[in-house]
């Protein structure tokens, strides 16, 4: 079972090579060992599991196969009738007090991957101990398995709408009327995947008028990875510029991240300036209050706005389980991370792509403002941070050389600029005097060395990546 790993969420492999039927059948007993071994205590209304899947290739048959296993197994399954977000089938988890619930997809890596991930009973990320033990009952048991049809007939799989009763609980969260009002033209990019035209419909039969682009059903995803970063998103930034749109907005691959697309400057936002406005707008807008949470790569203006309010502020290792878990047991306001996945209180602790793209619809809105205007404002008040993110492909014998080596031999200095504090809490962050700073980790969900900085300008953010690349291949 080496091949089958857990990592930052959920397991994910290439399909084909480790994401085969066979493996997905093992991982499937696991989740159904766990759930008959582990989960008797739970205080739960509903015994069910609740199966979502996303537009990838066979992400259907994936999920059929997962949810004949589970039903063989005697646990009742509820299986989406279609293609579903994420945030979707974690709301029908806590909304209906299920016992847990599994989401077939690689969210935003590359096509050619697939992935499972198993929510928890609280309807969020799956916290490490469950996972863990989900490893532990790999191959330990026959798996069992019997055909759709006659678990139909048994009663133990029921197909259902999962999707509706999460969206009918955003129209109540965020103020769908004023938005309908607002007369904002808008750009939404469902990169093909479980998005869909989600915010299109919620938003029908009002004065916004909403345009959705490739909201078809792709598994080549039309030769981007899902992922709502750049370049994957230059159609979109393009046309919210050149189309007059007042926003532009992106799901990913399975609609738990937003992407956001400014038309004054033709860029897209960063994940942490996304962060940045939702939390202003919960904050100031909205008069909400609680924590905030963000990970190791997190922004140092979510610091500043929490020094200014007095809000408690929580650094988790990269991974939203981390995210999750502190959710379900603090006051918390916001939670997110800087891929643009983030999640709100009073909803579920999950990422949520459709939610946040209403939101920052809402809080246009009710400012009244052009984003570039609030973008300003920002700037003004708190000064200016500019992230950036390198992926790199990197040779498997020399990751351990170089995690090794940052931390036996730290740089010093960043850009001639002098490190003050080294944050060894998931891979190595470079902290300097004047705020900027350089971190280097290996992703948990691909092959890659993920080079992360952040500065006061782009110029200066771009010639920390590069530093820290070269630091990377003196191994």
């Amino acid at each position: 079972m080496s091949v089958i790993k857990f990592g930052t969420d959920g397991w994910r492999a290439v399909i084909s090579e480790d994401f085969t039927f066979e493996n997905v059948k093992t991982v499937a007993q696991a989740i159904a060992d766990y759930v008959k071994n582990d989960c008797r205590r739970l205080k739960v209304r509903d015994r069910r599991i609740v199966i979502g899947y996303d537009t990838r290739f066979l992400s259907d048959k994936y999920a059929e196969i997962v949810s004949c296993v589970l039903a063989a197994n005697g646990i009742k399954v509820m299986l989406s009738d279609r293609p579903t977000p994420t945030p979707s089938v974690s709301f029908a988890i806590k909304d209906r007090s299920m016992i847990g619930g599994v989401m077939v997809t690689a969210s935003h890596n590359p096509p050619r991957y697939n992935g499972i991930k198993y929510k928890d009973y609280y309807g969020g990320s799956a916290r490490r101990e469950v996972t863990k033990k989900l490893e532990t009952y790999l191959g330990e048991s026959p798996v069992q398995y019997a055909s759709l049809e006659n678990l139909k007939s048994r009663g133990l799989i029921a197909e259902a709408d999962i999707i509706s009763g999460h969206l009918a609980f955003i129209k109540r969260y965020a103020n769908i009327p004023l938005i309908k009002k607002s007369k904002l033209k808008v750009l939404v990019d469902s990169m093909y995947g479980t998005g869909d035209g989600h915010i299109a419909k919620l938003l029908e039969g009002g004065n916004c008028k909403v345009h959705t682009i490739h909201n078809e059903i792709n598994p080549g995803f039309g030769g981007i990875n899902p992922e709502p970063i750049m370049p994957n998103l230059k159609e979109l930034a393009y046309k919210t510029k050149s189309g007059n749109y007042d926003v532009g907005l992106a799901t990913d691959g399975d609609a738990d991240r937003l992407g956001v697309a400014d038309p004054l400057s033709g860029k897209l936002l960063t994940g942490h300036k996304v962060m940045v406005l939702l939390l202003l707008h919960l904050l100031e807008d909205k008069k909400m209050r609680g924590g905030v949470i963000q990970t190791i790569c997190g922004t140092a203006l979510i610091n500043k706005i929490c020094d200014k309010y007095g809000l408690k502020m929580y650094e988790t290792p990269v991974g939203f389980k981390h995210i999750s878990e502190l959710m379900v047991k603090e006051d918390i306001l916001i939670g997110g991370e800087e891929t643009g996945g983030v999640a709100f209180k009073n909803s579920i602790p999950e990422r949520d792509g459709i939610l946040s793209g209403l939101l920052i619809l809402e809080m246009i809105a009710m400012r009244r403002k052009r984003l570039s205007e609030i973008l300003r404002d920002i700037d003004r008040e708190y000064g200016t941070y500019e992230y950036r993110r390198l992926d790199m492909k990197y040779p498997d014998e020399k990751k351990q050389r170089l995690m090794e080596r940052l931390k036996s031999d730290p740089p010093k200095k960043v850009l001639d600029i002098r490190v003050i504090q080294v944050n060894t809490r998931d891979g190595y962050k470079f902290i300097c005097e004047d705020s900027s700073w350089l971190m280097i980790r290996l992703s948990g969900t691909e092959p890659i060395l993920r080079v992360y900085a952040e500065a006061p300008t782009e110029k200066k953010a771009l010639a920390i990546l590069e530093f820290g690349k070269k630091l990377a291949y003196s191994v």
